[in-house]
């Protein structure tokens, strides 16, 4: 039954109506429902739409493309040969189809004769546009009859001119028909367009056939006219074909083969013909004899043109390249557009040899004649705390020389591997015009941070940590000694504490962290360092001794470490005890006791009968309910080292206190440049513990070097983390102190230079990184402007031979504080008259120090007058002079003083004596109360009635 509507039409196709109706509305063909009425022209038009997205099975394309190489010998201008690299294409297209096409193509034949009887023109260009027009129609009529037929792939422009196959770009429906027709035919075109210029490879035309013609692409607009219009002829038998496609037909292959060949030789000859007429001598086709290789049918040109022009035929056989292309370097760039494929040959690139390197070196020179002005861009550059100039400039993408030459105008005389600190390397970023930032990159402490994040657990009330300061000798060790139960106090050296201590106190109310401060002035490091550990302050003073200088300064750390305070005024059992004095004086540093209206407890204690102990316990406590103090336990631990020294049986020894989480046995820690296991830990009696909690001190053992006090303790669970850590902030350590001591020599270099500053060499060995920290801050606290303490090495341990070594090298006085020196190390110092010296109170090690630069001082010279004479008569000698006879009032002269002229009580004149006689004899000196004869040196006006001020200069030693 004949399908007239959409259902009908998909019953028919064995589909759904619905997709089917879908189907035609894609193709543009509206129909309101499935009942409606299907045309034939919407039938065509739902064909054409399927084609077109799913393609047609009329035309089925294969192209094969074969390359051969080959290599020619050619004897240069100097006689020797050269070996030329010469490479074949061959192209050729199958195409299945159906016989309908071959049928239509025989009928077609007589139509392919015709037009390929008038395409040859023997000597005109013009001609073979004549069959032009007549192609426009079949051409529309074929579009319109195959819109889904497949479109071959493009092929380069260049081959549009010397192979049939390339027509395909221009007219992609005609293909299937034109490329069967010349199955045979393209193999014997190709090589022979190929052999008109086997080696061009230039990306611009692949087909060898392309650099045949030369001409009329480098020719002006006129000329290259005929060339596109060669290939107008082979449109019009392409279109024969598209007008059968529309007819079936039958015929025989035979003939349709033939049909092909005679129309691939009439195009053959087409293409022939105008390649004589359009060759032309112009001067851009000289370049064409700058190749080795000889085109074939150029042999007049190049003679030509060899004769007109003497550069090309010297760029042919020339032996050096390279300056050849220094000739002619911008020859390519005269060239026009369309020369782009067959610029190769130019002798401007490469010098004529048309190979790889030739077209970079030209290239090269070219940017080397016309420099780019590269635009400034202004960077942020990360400067870490040191950089080398090398690294700088690399971040700042300039040379090393430019920064070298801003750090010389700024004074400062570096090399390129020379670190720089981190002030030094922003200034030179914000010279040359970058924004500067301080940062530090790849830094592996970050992960300490993540670490912390990660740990996040419950906290829990914890013990106060409680620091006892105050002024030396107010009584502090003794207090907490009496707290304590035990004798601390009479263990330190002088009665004075020169190490901070840790304890822990248990009261009935709960457990109590103590750490004792030392009072002495030199130890500001330590004090400072207890206020920030600490959670509550007790400040000791004494009642019969009021605010000292190291009150003051305690009262400072506590508010720098915003830190309550608890005041007990000590010594109160003494007779002479004035605590409202005490008060008084607080309340001038702006403590105001609680009966005073302020919020600071005052509690009158005596450390020798035990008075008002209970009661400064309970308002310590009291202060730490106040301040709700809690902390995780069941994290990794975390604290501060309180104190760290070297022992020599146990090594690094450090004492802790945990702020927060447990510190066990066995974990590994990371206390600022120093790492390890811990190995042992012991509590502050002495004994083992297996784990220390919260606000704990503990004295740990399995370090690998002595930390700074005041570091921070972790504890990480990675092993090979704290040692990378520990690693890095050592050589960050090193490079700061190296960039500092650079810049401190350079700042010192030319101050020292002319004043004579002498130096005291010290060598520093004590016994714990607390007392070592604040013994070389009281030494360098001494310098002056003509005595200066060097302090060559500090440590913590006993005095070794390296350390005498040392000595020796450096001319220095080895201090040891609380340490000895060891039997080889006192062997060695006696050998080489190295000075050791033992101390074990801080005093006397400050106090010889202090001695010693003042013997290194200059001594003070005084004047002393030691007589008085009187010129009572003056006599001429012809030979000697002007003799005074003098009388010596007060006092003594003698011969070798000095003695000045006074007239009229005014200094006339001051020099020396040149004799001293007495009855003719020379005398070493004359009392008051006789006469002598006195000649002055250099100076003969003397008159009666002059006095002589005698005088004598001394030497006295001065003292710091």
């Amino acid at each position: 039954m004949p399908s007239n509507t959409v259902a009908q039409f998909a019953e028919e196709l064995n589909m759904p109506a619905n997709v089917l109706l879908d189907h035609f509305r894609s193709a543009g063909v509206e129909l309101d429902s499935v009942n409606a009425d299907v045309t034939e022209a919407d039938k065509s038009a739902l064909l054409e739409s399927l084609r077109r997205s799913h393609g047609s099975d009329t035309g089925k394309k294969v192209v094969l493309t074969r390359r051969k190489t080959s290599e020619i010998h050619q004897a240069d201008g100097s006689g020797r040969s050269r070996t030329i690299q010469v490479e074949v294409r061959k192209k050729r297209v199958l195409v299945k189809r159906d016989r309908s096409d071959l049928a239509e193509a025989a009928r077609a034949e007589a139509a392919a004769q015709a037009a390929a009887a008038a395409a040859p023109a023997p000597e005109e260009a013009p001609a073979p546009q004549a069959p032009a027009a007549p192609a426009a129609e079949p051409v529309a009529a074929l579009r319109a009859a195959e819109p889904a037929a497949p479109a071959a792939p493009p092929a380069p422009a260049g081959e549009a001119e010397s192979s049939p196959a390339p027509a395909e770009s221009a007219q992609p429906e005609s293909a299937p028909v034109e490329a069967a027709a010349q199955n045979e035919p393209a193999e014997a075109v190709a090589p022979e367009a190929t052999h008109q210029d086997p080696v061009s490879e230039t990306p611009v035309a692949e087909a060898p056939a392309t650099a045949s013609e030369p001409a009329p692409a480098a020719e002006p607009a006129p000329r290259v006219e005929p060339v596109p219009a060669s290939s107008a002829p082979v449109s019009a038998p392409q279109a024969t074909p598209g007008k059968a496609r529309r007819a079936p037909a039958d015929a025989d292959r035979e003939r349709a083969r033939r049909a092909a060949e005679e129309e691939a030789a009439a195009l053959r000859e087409m293409m022939r013909q105008p390649r004589k007429v359009l060759r032309a001598p112009e001067p851009e086709e000289a370049a064409t004899t700058g190749t080795l290789h000889k085109p074939a049918g150029t042999k007049t040109t190049v003679k030509k043109e060899s004769e007109g022009k003497k550069v090309i035929k010297t760029s042919d056989v020339s032996s050096s390249w390279s300056n050849d292309g220094r000739k002619k370097p911008s020859k390519a760039e005269t060239l026009s557009p369309g020369a782009g494929r067959d610029a190769w040959r130019a002798g401007g690139k490469g010098g004529g040899r048309g190979g790889k390197g030739g077209r970079g070196k030209g290239r090269r020179q070219a940017e080397h004649q016309e420099p780019m002005q590269v635009e400034f861009i202004a960077r942020e550059i990360h400067v870490p705390e040191t950089i080398s100039v090398a690294d700088l400039a690399h971040k700042m993408s300039v040379k090393a020389a430019e920064v070298i030459k801003h750090l010389m105008k700024l004074g400062q005389m570096v090399t390129i591997n020379q670190i720089l600190d981190q002030e030094t390397a922003m200034i030179v970023v914000e010279e040359l015009g970058h924004t500067a930032i301080a940062a530090k990159l790849d830094d592996p402490e970050t992960f300490l941070a993540d670490t912390e994040a990660a740990s996040e657990a419950e906290a829990l009330p914890r013990a106060p940590v409680v620091t006892v300061m105050g002024h030396v000798d107010h009584g502090k060790t003794s207090l907490l000694d009496y707290i304590r139960r035990t004798k601390v106090a009479t263990g330190e050296a002088g009665g004075i504490t020169q190490h901070i201590g840790a304890y822990s106190v248990k009261t009935d109310r709960g457990v109590v962290a103590f750490l004792d401060t030392p009072g002495h002035e030199a130890f500001t490091a330590m004090r400072a360092r207890g206020a920030q550990a600490t959670d509550i302050v007790i400040l000791v003073v004494a009642a019969d001794d009021g605010v000292m200088p190291q009150t003051k300064e305690a009262i400072h750390h506590a508010r720098a470490a915003n830190v309550p305070l608890v005041v007990a005024i000590n010594k109160i059992d003494k007779p002479e005890a004035n605590p409202e004095r005490v008060k008084q004086e607080l309340v001038a540093e702006e403590v105001v006791p609680e009966e005073y209206g302020g919020d600071v407890p005052f509690i009158p204690v005596s450390a020798k009968t035990g008075q008002g102990i209970d009661e400064l316990l309970e308002n310590v406590l009291l202060q730490a309910e106040i301040l709700e103090l809690k902390a995780p336990v069941d994290v990794p631990a975390k604290g501060i080292v309180i104190e760290a020294r070297l022992d020599k049986g146990r090594g690094p020894v450090a004492t802790i206190l945990v702020q927060s989480g447990t510190l066990h046995r066995g974990d590994a820690v990371l206390a600022g440049v120093a790492f390890g296991k811990v190995r042992a830990m012991l509590n502050d009696t002495g004994k083992p513990a297996a784990e220390a909690g919260p606000s704990t001190p503990v004295e740990i053992q399995g370090l690998a070097e002595v930390p700074a006090a005041g570091d921070e303790v972790l504890v990480l669970n990675d092993e090979r983390k704290a040692r990378e850590i520990a690693l890095f902030r050592q050589g960050k350590f090193r490079d700061v102190k190296l960039a500092r001591q650079q810049a401190a020599k350079l700042e010192s270099m030319f101050d020292n230079l002319g004043e004579g500053v002498r130096t005291l060499p010290l060598i520093v060995k004590t016994d714990v990184q607390g007392s070592q920290e604040a013994l070389v801050q009281s030494l360098l606290k001494l310098s002056t402007d003509e005595v200066r303490v060097q302090v060559v090495h500090a440590a913590v341990g006993g005095i070794s031979e390296s350390d005498v070594n040392l000595a020796i090298a450096s001319g220095a006085v080895v201090i040891g504080f609380n340490v000895r020196a060891d039997a080889p190390a006192k062997k060695q110092a006696e050998t080489n008259d190295i000075d050791l010296r033992y101390y074990n109170i801080i005093y006397d090690a400050i106090d010889d120090v202090r001695n010693a630069m003042s013997g290194m001082l200059a001594p003070e010279k005084r004047e002393e007058v030691i007589g008085l004479v009187e010129i009572r008569e003056i006599f001429s000698v012809s030979k000697i002079g002007n003799i005074a006879g003098c009388m010596v009032l007060e006092g003594v002269v003698r011969r070798d003083s000095q003695v000045r002229l006074l007239r009229n009580h005014v200094v006339h004149w001051t020099g020396s004596l040149e004799s001293l006689r007495r009855f003719k004899d020379d005398v070493k000196e004359v009392k008051a109360g006789f006469d002598c004869g006195i000649t002055l040196k250099g100076n003969n006006d003397i008159e009666i009635g002059d006095q002589l001020e005698v005088f004598e200069i001394k030497e006295v030693a001065r003292t710091l």
